[in-house]
């Protein structure tokens, strides 16, 4: 990947689990524990991870001053401060938040989205009428509304099948023995009250539906 990254916590535990976490998902890391040097290591970094709570100059100022230097430089603030003043108080500059504590993987998940919405990385997004779909991400967003259409564990895994099938006519039998790993049996209502679910959520108008097509007599498709 040869991404690197500015990492500025006090915290030595916290730290060493991210950095090592980070180091193995390919990142490169430079660690601070304070944001004295802030200014002059972020020159060669693509991304800020930057923790409120520091010695000497609190993460909001360290942050503003960023900014205010590398205004395309994505920053993501970390903090323990669960209040929506502090929350509004960092998205002033950072362009995202997390509260601590965190996994590691929506830390990953969020710097990726970061990234790539920089250009820092090279994206995979999926484009499908008003949506986008980031597979690596197992995320879809409504581009019209600006809203992550959630789905359950099970809608998400037809929706994945359809999508490696992309503009294929899928049989209904293809696709739930795709999906639930067992036989279909003719007449099986599973999968159709599963589809008309996915509809509701990623369709503008579930009636008449554009991404999820069925064809009469056979099963669905999504069209390419």
């Amino acid at each position: 990947m040869n991404v690197s990254l500015l990492y500025i916590e006090d915290d030595a535990e916290i730290g060493e689990w991210v950095c090592r976490d980070l180091a193995e998902r390919g990142y490169q890391v430079e660690w601070q524990r304070s944001g004295e040097r802030a200014a002059e290591l972020a020159a060669n970094c693509k991304l800020v991870i930057l923790d409120v709570m520091l010695p000497g100059l609190d993460g909001f100022t360290v942050g503003q001053r960023l900014k205010k230097a590398y205004p395309e430089l994505p920053i993501l603030m970390l903090s323990a401060r669960t209040s929506i003043d502090d929350k509004l108080e960092g998205l002033q500059f950072a362009d995202d938040y997390l509260t601590k504590p965190f996994h590691p993987d929506e830390l990953a998940a969020r710097i990726e989205v970061l990234l790539r919405r920089s250009g820092s990385v090279a994206s995979d997004v999926l484009e499908l009428k008003h949506l986008s779909v980031y597979e690596r991400e197992n995320r879809i967003v409504n581009r019209e509304t600006g809203e992550e259409i959630i789905l359950t564990g099970k809608q998400y895994q037809i929706f994945k099948f359809m999508l490696r099938h992309l503009g294929q006519i899928l049989t209904k039998e293809q696709i739930y023995e795709g999906v639930w790993g067992e036989p279909y049996f003719d007449g099986d209502k599973t999968l159709m009250v599963h589809i008309r679910y996915l509809r509701e959520k990623l369709e503008r108008d579930p009636a008449s539906p554009e991404i999820i097509e069925t064809i009469r007599g056979v099963g669905y498709r999504i069209k390419a």
